[in-house]
């Protein structure tokens, strides 16, 4: 043992020089230096709650060819170029990594006078606890001479918007406050050449912009952002559900129809988006001096009661229900042409609008959407009969579309946190049904640099402040060697193997004799379960301190750490790591298995049996092959087990179709089917719809993976996804096909049975082979065109 303890020892410093050669990396040269200054509005502290607006006239002999700048803000900007929005920013991130936006301006410049214009807020005390921040300020820098003209410097012009204060009603946990916006006190027309700022202050210059690495990192280490700029798109609100105090004209609110409230009137309007979304919301209205507009924003309405959690019910229905969300408020100042847009973009199927008018008519002139989301395109197809299948997948992909907005994050209306948990799943996701990468990779990166001084990560990343869950740092490693499976970047993750091995080594302190974990400190969440000795997401413990579903997180962790390092790490850890996970496997059986339930127990008491224990046990190899199926059938009939939430159905399923149960899986999709009959248009959070928190939850989008992966039966064989391996699970389906992005290019397959016989078609990409697993025959694949009639 003491041996061991040794070797342990001397892997952890060994892992704790490499992480410190990762982290040394120095930055490319600069082309150009730098010489912009972060700037302020003059003797504001910076950390209070505030809106600013920062304006710099430049002239032009002619229009350029490109006019590349570096643009970046705290806590957020918004940048124009002559009264034109060019970019939101920036992305999510950390001191450490704080981003910076590349944009090029040319195709907005002119020949002649020109205006770079910027709102930059803070939301303080009020802010996202995904947004972290160190002091309001803004930053923009020329990527060349020829752009040096607008660094940001005192030759900028700053003023603090007075119209703005946060709201002070009810807010959703994590996620910002709204906003009070006076539009007597509101400056218009600050994106304008001809605005006169003449009584605007000088900026103050807090200290140089610089990237990451050049000189003493203090303050915000810039580096590039690593992912595209989110979409924008115009998207009107579908329909009107109620109207009280007002009868409304035809079109309104799909069309651009206005709505006149007279005067000395309240009016209430109940909009229905009809799916949920993720807007920029936009109101134009004119007239109505003194009239206060409340909007607010919803998932869904509520049934009334005064006990318990509050039910949801049908989401279509609207009758007897009551309306409970967060809300912005403007107060107009009569003019015509007011204009207002939200700071932050707003989750919502719902809108209630009301207005109260005073002695003047208020003119509503347009309220529309815009949709902003990461850029994802659906590349994948499927084409079937099951219409119930096609609108799981519409439904999950717009789950992980509205779940992805600079980072992953487990739901867009309260938290907006990216949870390794939710996030492997997600990124998942993107593989299978984008083909897109680059917000796994971002995802992956800001997890690894989150881990704190023990070795662990925090559970989520980008936040303000900590949270550990140990279990979440093993399904890290699962997320990375995911990556390395679906993607040929062995460079990549070869680069993240010193903080797998800071992981594991915080685990390897709290390791007894045998190998199981004992007493892990901080939050050992594993699933939401109800009753069955959960608590709080936490799995049993035994006696000993031990959870069999701890133990088997961390067998399956050794094991995927094993694989990389064998293969693009160090032989030293990998024999190591192997061995780790042989120990492990045979305590999680002689401890945990229950000869007498053919199962395994949570603790070595027996006393309590899980879904998820046993899932993890089909899924590490810790329950031996023979007893696969056994297993799995009990999974599925024993009502007595701790049951998965839609989360951790994700393993289970994966654990019954390792189990050859795979030809079942459509028969396994209940809790999505239940949320569609109660009208929800993504999925929820729990797997009880009708109290969820949440209605927006993509750690339940895995159906979006297995449509393809077990039924369609396409998956990757060996890391890099060269070589790929098809084995479809049809159960009762006769004619079904699809594709799904490939790095190399589609791959698609398809299967029709006629006659008794099945006629296959698979096409590979370029530079690729593959087999077809047929019940249980091998049949080899080319890249191309592979046409079998079995």
């Amino acid at each position: 043992m003491k041996m061991i303890n040794h070797l342990s020892r001397l892997l952890l410093l060994i892992s704790a020089l490499f992480c410190s050669v990762a982290y040394a990396q120095s930055p490319s040269d600069q082309a150009h230096k730098w010489s912009a200054n972060w700037i302020a509005k003059k003797g504001s502290p910076g950390t209070e709650y505030g809106i600013y607006y920062f304006r710099k006239n430049i002239s032009l002999a002619s229009r350029p060819a490109t006019f590349k700048v570096n643009v970046s803000a705290d806590n957020r900007y918004k940048l124009y170029v002559n009264e034109k929005l060019v970019s939101i920013g920036p992305a999510r991130g950390d001191m450490y990594s704080w981003n910076y936006e590349t944009v090029d301006l040319a195709p907005y410049l002119k020949p002649g006078k020109n205006i770079i214009a910027a709102l930059v807020f803070n939301e303080a005390e009020f802010r996202p606890v995904a947004q972290i921040s160190f002091r309001t300020a803004f930053m923009l820098q020329g990527e060349g001479k020829d752009e040096d003209v607008i660094n940001t410097n005192k030759s900028w012009k700053v003023i603090q918007e007075q119209a703005y204060q946060p709201h002070p009603g009810w807010f959703p946990i994590a996620a910002s406050k709204g906003e009070i916006v006076d539009m007597n006190k509101l400056i218009t027309g600050w994106q304008s050449v001809d605005f006169d700022d003449s009584q605007w202050g000088t900026p103050d210059e807090l200290f140089e912009a610089k990237p990451k690495g050049q000189g003493d990192g203090f303050g915000w280490m810039l580096t590039q952002s690593p992912i595209a700029q989110m979409e924008l798109t115009d998207q009107r609100i579908s329909t009107l559900r109620k109207a009280i105090g007002i009868k409304v004209p035809a079109g309104f609110p799909k069309a651009k129809v206005p709505l006149v409230i007279p005067a000395n009137t309240v009016v209430k309007l109940l909009l229905d988006q009809d799916t949920l979304t993720n807007a920029y919301t936009n109101l134009e209205f004119s007239g109505g001096k003194g009239a206060g507009i409340a909007i607010r924003y919803a998932e869904t309405l509520y049934e009334k009661q005064t006990e318990g959690r509050r039910k949801k019910g049908n989401r279509n229905e609207v009758e007897g229900k009551e309306f409970i969300g967060r809300s912005d408020s403007l107060i107009s100042n009569g003019n015509a042409g007011q204009k207002y847009t939200t700071l932050y973009w707003r989750t919502y199927r719902y809108i209630q609008l009301t207005i109260r008018t005073g002695d003047a008519p208020l003119t509503i002139n347009d309220f529309y959407g815009t949709f902003t989301g990461y850029p994802f395109r659906l590349k994948a197809k499927l084409n079937t009969a099951d219409t119930e299948l096609k609108k799981i997948m519409d439904i999950g992909w717009r789950t992980a579309r509205l779940c992805a907005i600079e980072t992953y994050f487990d739901c867009p209306y309260y938290e907006q946190l990216q949870y390794i948990g939710d996030t492997r799943i997600q990124a998942l996701v993107s593989y299978y049904n984008a083909g897109n990468d680059s917000l796994a990779r971002n995802s992956i990166n800001q997890i690894d640099g989150s881990r704190l001084p023990e070795g662990v990560t925090q559970s989520r990343w980008p936040s303000n402040c900590n949270q550990v869950i140990p279990g979440f740092s093993l399904w890290y490693i699962g997320m990375l060697h995911d990556y390395w499976m679906y993607r040929n970047d062995e460079a990549f993750v070869k680069g993240k193997l010193p903080g797998e091995r800071a992981i594991l080594g915080f685990f390897e302190q709290y390791q007894q004799a045998d190998g199981s974990l004992k007493d892990v400190p901080f939050w050992t969440f594993a699933d939401w379960v109800e009753g069955h000795s959960w608590d709080w997401g936490n799995a049993p413990k035994g006696a000993d301190g031990s959870s069999a579903v701890m133990d088997m997180q961390l067998l399956y962790a050794y094991q995927w750490a094993a694989a990389m390092e064998e293969k693009l790490g160090m032989a030293g850890f990998a024999d190591h790591y192997h061995k780790k996970a042989e120990q492990l496997l045979q305590t999680i059986r002689k401890k945990y298995w229950d000869d007498n339930k053919q199962l395994f127990a949570e603790t070595a008491e027996k006393n309590s049996y899980s879904q998820h224990a046993n899932s993890l046990a089909i899924l590490t190899g810790a329950a031996p092959k023979e007893n696969w199926q056994g297993i799995g059938q009990r999974i599925l009939s024993d009502s007595t087990l701790a049951q998965c939430s839609i989360y951790f159905k994700y393993y289970m399923h994966l654990a019954l179709t390792k189990a050859g149960m795979g030809n079942d899986y459509l028969s396994w999709l209940g809790v999505w089917k239940d949320d569609m009959k109660l009208g929800l248009t993504t999925w929820a959070e729990e797997p009880d719809a009708q109290v969820s928190r949440s209605d927006c939850h993509a750690w339940g989008a895995s159906p979006n993976i297995e449509i393809y992966r077990t039924i369609l039966g396409i998956d990757s064989e060996t890391p890099g996804f060269q070589n790929i391996i098809i084995t479809p699970n049809l159960g009762q389906i006769t004619n079904i096909s699809g594709s799904m992005p490939h790095p190399n290019g589609m791959i698609d397959v398809a299967y029709v049975l006629k006659k008794g016989k099945w006629n296959i078609n698979i096409n590979l990409p370029g530079k690729t082979a593959g087999k077809l697993i047929w019940k249980g025959k091998e049949h080899t694949l080319k890249a191309g065109k592979n046409v079998l009639t079995i």
